[in-house]
């Protein structure tokens, strides 16, 4: 079990384990009495895997519990899908006391969270992740949001969650790709924080690749480390230090834009999380040697292919428009050397087109 603080005050726990069960104990000592009603929202996918199992596990302790079932995929991550969730709640008379469980993928935890932040001016909310993306990134640390007019978490909100649940038995009925795209959160995680766990990573392909539970249970372990000491350090990226957590981000999201969502975010994550490796080196900052150690480290991941006529000038503009985006330009994260990332300000849009064109060659 891990704890996120506040100002050095417990906030939430985060529980890994390999079943369900631990809601339970949670929702024993969360709400004793069994008065609140609870709402879980997940979208139709999860749903098949695991809904029934959660609605069983809260139906011993209230009788007042519904379900909230949307159409999968990042398109339905929008105010309209939350607006048909605050209707749901107000015909069954949630109130303030009540408390809402997002099941599922970041889709699920960013949308679920941002209704709980808005609705009634805030409710209750508990993050039961069941990707891996989801498991070690947007289950912690209380952003929330949903997408408006093609542009990514544009609208949101700080929320933290009453409890996190991540169940590393989920990870095994995950397809192959949806593995991939959470290992862009956890590669990520490693080269901006945890050169140890960089190397972990590079020793522990293998057992990473079979899934294998010891190996599964330390990496999730590390990388929401590496964002517990981020977020509690500057829990509403105030001070500079959480917007590290955006390497790879930048060109990453602006990827996923222009692809129309087609592409998985961790997988825009890896893509650009290339792009970042290779202009710190440009820059100056990190090494020839340890850019290419990062890199082809990336390479051994079956990523999309970005089609070779891409636009990479539209692509790169949409970086203006990012939510990262300063009033002096896109703050860009860079590598000082494996483990240690920075904010630099001196990444131009065409330091990103050159480095576009060279991968597309």
């Amino acid at each position: 079990m891990m704890t996120i603080t506040k100002d050095g005050q417990p906030v939430y726990d985060i529980t890994l384990a390999d079943s369900f069960h631990a809601l339970s104990d949670f929702l024993g000592v969360y709400d004793p009495s069994g008065q609140k009603k609870y709402g879980i929202v997940s979208d139709s996918k999860v749903a098949s895997f695991y809904l029934d199992a959660i609605f069983s596990i809260v139906s011993e302790h209230t009788k007042n519990v519904i379900k909230f079932v949307f159409h999968e995929g990042e398109e339905n991550k929008k105010l309209e899908t939350v607006e048909q969730l605050y209707t749901t709640l107000i015909e069954n008379r949630f109130n303030r006391n009540d408390c809402l469980i997002a099941l599922g993928g970041g889709v699920t935890g960013d949308l679920t969270g941002f209704a709980a932040a808005t609705f009634l001016r805030g409710i209750d909310f508990i993050q039961v992740p069941t990707s891996l993306l989801a498991a070690v990134d947007s289950s912690i640390g209380g952003k929330t949001g949903v997408d408006f007019s093609a542009y990514k978490n544009m609208v949101g909100a700080f929320h933290m969650p009453k409890f996190v649940l991540i169940n590393t038995a989920c990870m095994e009925t995950l397809d192959k790709r949806q593995f991939v795209s959470g290992m862009g959160e956890v590669v990520k995680s490693a080269l901006i924080k945890d050169k140890a766990f960089f190397e972990w990573l590079l020793d522990n392909r293998e057992a990473v690749d079979k899934r294998d539970k010891d190996a599964l249970s330390y990496m999730i372990t590390a990388s929401d480390l590496v964002k517990k000491n981020v977020v509690e350090t500057d829990p509403y990226e105030t001070k500079g230090e959480r917007a590290l957590l955006n390497f790879g981000h930048t060109l990453g999201h602006a990827l996923e834009k222009y692809m129309d969502f087609s592409f998985m975010h961790g997988e825009c994550v890896l893509i650009g999380s290339l792009f970042a490796t290779e202009l710190s080196c440009r820059k100056g900052l990190l090494s020839r040697e340890d850019a290419d150690r990062v890199i082809q480290y990336i390479q051994t991941f079956p990523l999309p292919e970005i089609p070779k006529d891409a636009d990479v000038e539209k692509i790169v503009s949409y970086t203006r428009n990012d939510k990262k985006a300063a009033a002096d330009g896109v703050r860009f994260i860079l590598l000082s050397e494996i483990g240690n990332a920075v904010i630099s300000r001196d990444v131009t849009e065409e330091d990103m087109c050159n480095v576009f064109h060279d991968y597309l060659k």
